[in-house]
């Protein structure tokens, strides 16, 4: 996204929801990942943000990390948080025209950062997968890509599906 972000200023760029939370959260939990997803849809609403954005991370990506949660740590997560993030994520990727998505794959160049909690990355990436594919979630009217490949291929196939053309 940063390479996209430089290279065209005229989309505004949506901060990753975690550098807007307390930083007293210092591991993943079923209120900080619901934290997010709040920050994520609220921001996504119409006349919230710029017309022309970017965000890194939307709804989507947290309801899959609440969802990976319970896999991963055995704690069930409340019946009713999951309902209101499915239903929050549903109503705000209403508002988006395009979602990308970039799934882990050992052949790209994306890698973890050292605090981040592998066994949680991969079980949320394989959420995410099923989620994209949901049109209970996703919706009708949101266009979804899948982007792999070495950065530059994923730059130059963001800048195709955004601006309708790599530079």
């Amino acid at each position: 996204m940063s390479d996209f972000a430089l290279r065209h200023p005229e989309f505004a760029v949506l901060p990753d929801p975690f550098d807007l939370v307390d930083e007293s959260w210092d591991s993943p939990s079923a209120a900080l990942f619901a934290a997010q997803l709040r920050i994520s849809a609220a921001r996504l609403r119409p006349g919230e943000a710029a017309e022309d954005f970017i965000a890194e991370r939307g709804p989507i990506d947290f309801l899959a990390y609440l969802l990976a949660l319970d896999d991963v740590t055995r704690v069930s997560t409340s019946r009713e948080l999951l309902e209101r993030a499915t239903s929050m994520t549903r109503d705000a990727l209403a508002h988006i025209d395009l979602l990308v998505v970039l799934p882990l794959t050992t052949r790209d160049d994306v890698a973890p950062d050292a605090d981040e909690h592998s066994a949680l990355r991969e079980a949320m990436n394989d959420v995410l997968l099923d989620l994209i594919d949901n049109p209970e979630v996703v919706g009708e009217g949101t266009n979804v890509v899948e982007i792999t490949g070495d950065r530059s291929h994923r730059l130059a196939a963001l800048e195709t599906l955004a601006i309708g053309r790599p530079l």
